[in-house]
């Protein structure tokens, strides 16, 4: 299931595409928003799978609005504007959607979402769980299992990994959260994402890795907790 929310700042869009959403199995819009601060509070807690995002809104650009994100999710333009569909392409949505669109095209471009999802899980669930990181003038292979936590510096990442040489890599955080499997990995703060089986305890909203001491922060305490059952 496609956990999904819509922000466009016309009531009128959000009822088609809640109407649309009502047609496909694979979909559940939890949520519609028509401001992008409330948006941006409810994906603080809660992690959705996809966003179908208005760019023109009167307080914020839809794309500079994605761009903020720090979760990791599909993203699919709606908008009335054609001239922005190169930046939307730009920074990776999934699909651009000019309105008024139809059912079918609305429909072709969750499908796309969904193909998407099912590469990256595929990947989670094959015997090859592994990633290939550019650092050091050298490609790695990093096993997913070797990964104790990552921390955020910047524009460049610190691979932790068990017995072995830390990895540093000029890659943003939100770009490895696409790249690693959801339930195998947490984010707990701006700076860091962890390996849920290489956590050892959690007390005074510190996780304790090895000989480490993580932050846990509120802004990703409520999505953290719900990931390991708590």
């Amino acid at each position: 299931m496609i956990r999904a929310i819509a922000l466009d700042d016309e009531p009128l869009a959000l009822k088609i595409i809640e109407s649309f959403c009502n047609r496909i199995d694979y979909i559940q819009l939890e949520k519609t928003f028509t401001k992008t601060s409330e948006a941006a509070k409810y994906l603080r807690k809660q992690p959705v799978d996809l966003i179908f995002l208005d760019i023109q809104m009167p307080t914020q650009n839809g794309l500079s609005f994605y761009k903020q994100i720090e979760q990791a999710t599909k993203v699919i333009f709606t908008t009335a504007f054609s001239e922005y569909a190169v930046e939307g392409f730009n920074v990776n949505a999934s699909d651009y959607l000019l309105k008024p669109f139809p059912f079918s095209r609305f429909s072709d471009a969750v499908a796309k979402v969904k193909e998407q999802l099912d590469m990256k899980n595929n990947f989670v669930n094959s015997e090859n769980n592994y990633l290939y990181i550019r650092a050091d003038y050298s490609l790695h292979k990093i096993l997913l299992e070797d990964i104790l936590f990552i921390e955020g510096l910047d524009d460049y990442l610190k691979i932790h990994l068990v017995n072995q040489k830390t990895i540093v890599a000029r890659m943003t955080m939100k770009v490895m959260s696409e790249k690693l499997p959801s339930n195998k990995f947490a984010r707990v703060h701006r700076s860091y994402i962890i390996s849920i089986s290489k956590m050892e305890k959690i007390r005074n909203k510190m996780i304790y890795i090895t000989s480490y001491e993580i932050p846990l922060s509120t802004t990703y305490e409520e999505g953290f907790f719900s990931k390991i059952n708590l």
